[in-house]
């Protein structure tokens, strides 16, 4: 959906796979160690250009990095890949007019491994029912125990105004900002399935809600300012 013919290879591949990281868990990502595989993690910080072009894909505007996901039976938890994507955000250095956008599986579960500990911000998506607002409440106290800070929420697939307004009303309820809506379209839905990339005007118009929603946040928080801008 971003456009991109084959996605990068993951980087806890890169690092030696799911056992040697359940190895070094143990010991830490900074040990001295001659394995060349681990080198990157053991730089204080990580740039883009850091990073082997085929663990990267994309171009200069957009680029997406891959941490692993469960690829057989049996393989266990998904806690080293958790670890990596920690790691990884932890060093992570954005240079000027550069964002990255973090995209966790859905409910709170990578909240037991850290990983909003490295993020400047959360945002949480939430879709028109009960149990949706309720891990999203759950999310918000999560993100603020962990010393992150919470911009809000982004409503998805409501169908009616109706049912827009009553997801709203039920947020504020909980104290949840809303950043905006993406409405259900038809057409996202039909080029979902055809595995076509996002290029809608009403869509567009709806993110850019958002984003302009997300910029006020931004600034209404002087030291999230500061790091956008180093």
């Amino acid at each position: 959906m971003l456009g991109f013919e084959e996605p990068p290879k993951p980087l806890i591949e890169f690092v030696g796979g799911k056992q040697k990281i359940q190895d070094k868990m143990a010991t830490g990502f900074t040990a001295e160690s001659g394995d060349t595989s681990l080198s990157l993690w053991r730089q204080n910080e990580i740039a883009m250009n850091d990073i082997p072009v085929v663990h990267i894909e994309g171009s200069k505007s957009l680029r997406l990095v891959v941490t692993g996901k469960i690829g057989r039976i049996f393989e266990g938890c998904a806690c080293p890949m958790g670890v990596v994507t920690r790691e990884f955000l932890k060093k992570l250095r954005v240079d000027d007019n550069q964002i990255a956008i973090v995209d966790m599986e859905a409910g709170v579960e990578h909240f037991g491994r850290g990983i909003e500990s490295s993020l400047h911000a959360v945002i949480v998506v939430v879709e028109p029912s009960l149990e949706s607002v309720s891990i999203a409440e759950k999310t918000k106290v999560l993100t603020e125990s962990g010393g992150a800070r919470f911009a809000g929420a982004v409503i998805n697939k409501t169908r009616s105004e109706a049912s827009q307004k009553r997801l709203i009303q039920e947020l504020k309820r909980r104290n949840i900002p809303e950043l905006g809506c993406l409405r259900y379209h038809e057409r996202l839905l039909d080029d979902g399935l055809s595995g076509l990339p996002v290029n809608s005007e009403e869509t567009r118009a709806e993110a850019g809600v958002i984003v302009n929603n997300l910029l006020d946040f931004i600034q209404a928080n002087p030291s999230l300012a500061q790091v956008s801008k180093n």
